[in-house]
C-alpha cells in the first residue's frame, strides 16, 4: 500500500487519492486532429525511475497536487509546497516546481 503525503492534509492512505496522470503533458487544443488526440491519449512513456505526476485527494480535501514519484520503488521524492490558495479547487497549472 502506498502512503501519500497530501500537502494540505498530511500523510494519507493511497485509497483516498485518484491518479491524475503525468503532470508534464499538455492537453491538445479541441480543434486538434484525430492523430494528435490519439497520440495524446494512447502514446505514453513508461519509464522506470523518477516521474512527475498529478494526484487528486478525492476522499479528502478535493485538491490537486504534483509529486515526483519513483515508478520502480513508489517512493515519493518531491512534494512541492502548495501556493497560497484563493479557495479554488482544480488541476494544477504546471508541472512539479522544484
Amino acid at each position: 500500500m502506498l502512503n501519500i503525503l497530501c500537502p494540505y492534509c498530511g500523510l494519507r492512505d493511497e485509497t483516498e487519492f485518484a491518479f491524475g496522470g503525468p503532470s508534464h503533458v499538455t492537453r491538445p487544443e479541441l480543434s486538434s486532429s484525430d492523430r494528435e488526440w490519439t497520440h495524446y491519449l494512447y502514446h505514453r512513456e513508461n519509464p522506470k525511475g523518477p516521474y512527475r505526476e498529478r494526484w487528486l485527494h478525492s476522499f479528502g480535501c478535493g485538491r490537486w497536487f504534483n509529486v515526483l514519484r519513483d515508478t520502480g520503488t513508489n517512493e515519493i521524492f518531491i512534494i512541492p509546497h502548495p501556493p497560497a490558495q484563493s479557495g479554488t479547487v482544480g488541476p494544477p497549472e504546471s508541472g512539479v516546481n522544484a
